[in-house]
């Protein structure tokens, strides 16, 4: 198991060049924007900017931080991402307009490749101990502080496993702990 602090993660331009994004974690290691897996990051939204499209990959987008925004997807439908820490699902080869509820936001992003695998974005709220999926690949403290796998991580911080000798992901985190007031984003992944 590996602790990412926040202030670690390197800030990259979104693919369109209109944003900027942090990377969590990328399977395989080292894949690029077209060939990854999966993908987990956090970006920053400060402008009115189209997001990047992917096409073939199914996304989800949680509110962290800020006002939030109104996403319109294909010109027709409408999503308000102002409720912090509440999963929103959409096709990666949507395109994505936004409109600023308010200032900047931060937002949590997973990315799978769709036919290929699965992906499902869970909220845990605090007071809590618990067991983790064997498919959970990845945690990342919204709120507060939380116990994982004995270890103490604050908000900010995402704990993700460790790969094994084929590539795969080994489950970790296994356990957490949540006082009241934390909560924590478990990102599963598995095979389609």
């Amino acid at each position: 198991m590996t602790v990412l602090r926040f202030d670690d993660l390197k800030a990259v331009p979104w693919k369109n060049g209109l944003g900027v994004t942090r990377e969590i974690a990328v399977e395989p290691a080292g894949a690029l924007v077209n060939d990854f897996l999966w993908r987990v990051s956090i970006a920053d939204v400060d402008t009115a900017s189209p997001f990047s499209t992917f096409p073939g990959i199914d996304r989800t987008i949680v509110l962290l931080e800020g006002d939030g925004f109104t996403m319109t997807l294909d010109g027709e439908r409408e999503h308000a991402l102002t409720t912090p820490l509440a999963p929103f699902d959409f096709p990666g080869e949507a395109r994505v307009d936004v409109t600023l509820a308010g200032g900047a936001t931060r937002d949590f992003n997973v990315m799978v490749r769709r036919g290929v695998r699965r992906g499902r974005v869970d909220v845990v709220h605090g007071p809590i101990s618990a067991t983790l999926a064997n498919d959970a690949v990845l945690l990342h403290v919204a709120r507060g502080e939380a116990r994982v796998d004995g270890q103490v991580c604050r908000q900010g911080d995402s704990v993700v496993g460790q790969a094994c000798s084929e590539g795969d992901l080994v489950v970790a985190p296994r356990h957490i702990e949540l006082p009241r007031g934390a909560t924590v984003i478990v990102v599963v992944v598995g095979e389609a």
